[in-house]
């Protein structure tokens, strides 16, 4: 099975499905090679490689939820580290005041941030395009001056942050912390997986795509354009939320400056590196802003930011389309292969 079997070609007169049945999956086979990669590679390395994987899994959620709102629904955001960090706020608060189990406070952190984009995703309405990335912008831009505020400090720490317990494993497992963590990560990182697939496969993911595609045309099928758009918001808020507390508990430790405008930033960058509307393109997202400005120091450190912009450049000028297009390639070339 191939990397990108989902796209088809179709010949003239042939019907396209309006959504196809593999849509924005790996192939089955392909699935299995990197799900045994991602199961087996912690058992050989350090926890310092251990720990870059459990937080390449967990940008990687959070490109995710920005590609169910933009590659999904067509809506640009540039504020999701806001997102991201009220999700890490809350796990941290529910751990370290509350003395809640760190496992729990991922569901409660998912609630809170789908209401609180819900709820941002109303007035937003109004806007779309540049407008509304915009308004993201704004929140980001706000969401850490929010958190330094005094009325808070008892819960947030202020500009101090809060320090976060690191678990260990359960039922006594020989298991050091970071690959716990990591194991762990991995098991919410598939279950939010698969389910973003079934969503975008599902009644609600094919009104999220009508909409993207031509708003006008949705209504006029009668697509609920205000509700699905908030809904759209709502979910990315939550996957976010889940990475941010998942972020809180990896890191150890909470700050505002740690989700300035900057993150929110690579997030969208990871998003069009990885391809837009392309869920498994995630992953690869993640993993360059991840490791390619540690690439970039190690090649200039005087001038790792010049040399990212370079590489940077040089990924959107030869794959415009992310790594998507690298994989549809790769599957013609082995399908011409396969006929010789």
């Amino acid at each position: 099975m191939s990397a990108a079997e989902e796209v088809e070609v179709p010949t003239e007169g042939q019907a396209v499905e309006a959504v196809p049945k593999r849509a924005m999956t790996l192939g089955y086979g392909t699935s299995l090679v990197v799900l045994a990669a991602l199961v087996l590679i912690p058992l050989f390395v350090k926890n310092f490689i251990i720990f870059q994987m459990t937080m390449l899994l967990i940008y990687g959620l959070a490109v995710l939820a920005l590609n169910i709102l933009t590659g999904g629904s067509g809506q640009f955001s540039l504020g999701q580290s806001a997102f991201y960090a009220v999700g890490a706020y809350t796990s941290a608060i529910l751990m370290e005041h509350a003395g809640m189990n760190y496992a729990l406070t991922l569901p409660i952190a998912g609630v809170i941030c789908f209401g609180f984009g819900f709820l941002f995703g109303q007035p937003a309405l109004r806007l779309s395009g540049v407008y509304l990335a915009l308004a993201t912008f704004a929140l980001a831009t706000a969401m850490p001056q929010l958190l330094k505020l005094g009325y808070f400090e008892h819960w947030t720490g202020g500009v101090q942050g809060l320090v976060v317990t690191k678990p260990d494993a359960p039922f006594g497992l020989p298991l050091s912390q970071d690959m716990w963590l990591y194991y762990f990560t991995l098991v919410v990182t598939i279950a939010i997986y698969v389910a973003s697939v079934n969503l975008l496969r599902s009644r609600s993911g094919r009104a999220f795509m009508a909409i993207r595609d031509n708003e006008i045309a949705a209504s006029a099928m009668g697509v609920d354009v205000a509700l699905y758009k908030t809904l759209a918001f709502g979910v990315s808020a939550g996957i976010t939320g889940v990475a941010g507390g998942l972020g809180a508990i990896a890191v150890q430790f909470v700050a505002p400056d740690g989700y300035t405008i900057q993150l929110a930033i690579s997030l969208f960058l990871g998003m069009v590196v990885g391809g837009v509307g392309w869920l498994p393109g995630s992953i690869v997202g993640s993993a360059f802003i991840i490791f390619v400005p540690n690439i970039a120091e190690g090649i200039s450190k005087g001038l790792s930011g010049a040399v990212f912009g370079v590489l940077l450049f040089l990924v959107i000028f030869l794959v415009p389309h992310g790594a998507r297009q690298v994989a549809i390639v790769a599957h013609q070339l082995a399908a011409k292969f396969k006929k010789n």
